[in-house]
């Protein structure tokens, strides 16, 4: 159902951890991380090149004080929403307010760089209009997710620091077996920009 799915690169988070070891001043989203392909970008530049072409309607939701990830992101077109809000559920509904009208939405988070375009192909290839699609490693839910049209008002009244979790209950969640461990790797502290 892959016709018009929109990309949500989630970006507004404080990164704090990060903060507290690299730095008061040393923003994670523009740290210098090597790729899987071996390139050296910053992490958000990761994220983008991971995703794949066919993926057009791009938005990143990040804060007002970002000016650098916002023209990475516009390099690699992207809209962009700010938010003076960190809160994971206030960027969901951001990001879904800012293109309604499509067939679904793919969250993806900032800070994961590692993800391989195939396992995000996988993603959404398994959105369907009254489910969610995630990957799954050895068992355990990873990153991007991907939701079907029928989520769009749920999507659009999240609130506060709470993301999407609360949807899968009693939702259709087609598990989509992948082995990437970048779908669960996320860049919390230093330590996890180097792809071990």
């Amino acid at each position: 159902m892959a016709n018009s799915i929109g990309v949500i690169i989630l970006a507004a988070g404080s990164g704090r951890r990060f903060r507290q070891v690299a730095g008061p001043d040393k923003d994670k989203l523009l740290a210098d991380c090597t790729g899987r392909d071996g390139a050296v970008r910053s992490v958000i530049e990761q994220v983008l090149v991971n995703l794949p072409a066919t993926l057009e309607k791009r938005v990143l939701v990040t804060s007002t004080d970002r000016p650098q990830a916002i023209r990475m992101a516009q390099a690699y077109g992207c809209e962009f929403v700010e938010l003076d809000s960190p809160g994971l559920g206030d960027s969901i509904a951001a990001g879904v307010q800012a293109c309604p009208g499509l067939d679904g939405w793919l969250m993806v988070l900032g800070d994961m760089p590692f993800i391989l375009p195939s396992s995000i192909e996988r993603v959404v290839a398994g959105i369907r209009e009254d489910g969610i699609s995630v990957p799954v490693l050895a068992g355990e839910y990873g990153h991007p997710v991907g939701f079907g049209r029928g989520f769009g008002p749920k999507l659009m009244a999240l609130t506060g620091d709470r993301g999407a979790k609360v949807l899968f209950a009693g939702a259709r969640v087609v598990e989509v077996e992948v082995d990437d461990p970048g779908v669960t790797w996320d860049i919390d502290v230093p330590e996890a920009l180097t792809f071990k």
